[in-house]
């Protein structure tokens, strides 16, 4: 599996992440494309797309909160044929990897909370991978879905994080996410 990562955009490499994006996200969650562009242009982003050989099968786009040390999972799509077969843990070991490398103290994603099987499996999912499901619901006010921190610390930090704690990193990363856009630039 090749592995592909870039902080600025790349109008073709999105071109091999877009379909995976969008049959995962489309339809529930999905930021538009032109917040993702704004997420690129402050600096805070990252897309990731694994090929087999020259299909893209796996895609992340990571936020960055660099002064906080904190990486995280905002989407993580796996192609449909391809799961099952460990391409998404191996992907979150390359995004770990790479969050260690470069300084982060912990990787952080939120997880649908509401009790459906689907929810189960992707919690279970992540825990397969080492993260820390913390018991803080949070709900936004402009989704009905509620959801749930997840951690990965990278150091030797035996302080337990609460998921409050972990949303004000989140929430800062969505703030981030959206400021300037639909505004005339200064």
């Amino acid at each position: 599996m090749k592995i592909k990562t870039v902080g600025t955009w790349d109008d073709e490499l999105w071109q091999d992440a877009s379909p995976l994006y969008m049959k995962a996200f489309g339809d529930k969650g999905a930021k538009p494309v032109k917040i993702i562009k704004n997420m690129f242009a402050q600096g805070i982003a990252e897309l990731h797309v694994a090929y087999n050989e020259s299909a893209a099968v796996v895609m992340a786009l990571t936020g960055k909160l660099v002064s906080d040390r904190v990486m995280i999972i905002d989407y993580l799509a796996v192609s449909e044929k391809e799961r099952g077969h460990g391409l998404g843990k191996h992907f979150v070991d390359y995004l770990r990897q790479k969050a260690d490398d470069e300084g982060y103290q912990k990787l952080i994603i939120e997880a649908e909370s509401e009790e459906t099987p689907d929810n189960r499996r992707r919690i279970h999912f992540w825990q397969s991978c080492g993260f820390l499901l913390t018991e803080y619901v949070h709900h936004y006010i402009w989704v009905p879905e509620t959801y749930q921190a997840m951690y990965l610390p990278l150091l030797a930090d035996s302080r337990k994080v609460t998921g409050e704690e972990l949303f004000v990193f989140i929430n800062t990363f969505h703030r981030l996410s959206f400021r300037g856009v639909g505004k005339e630039e200064d």
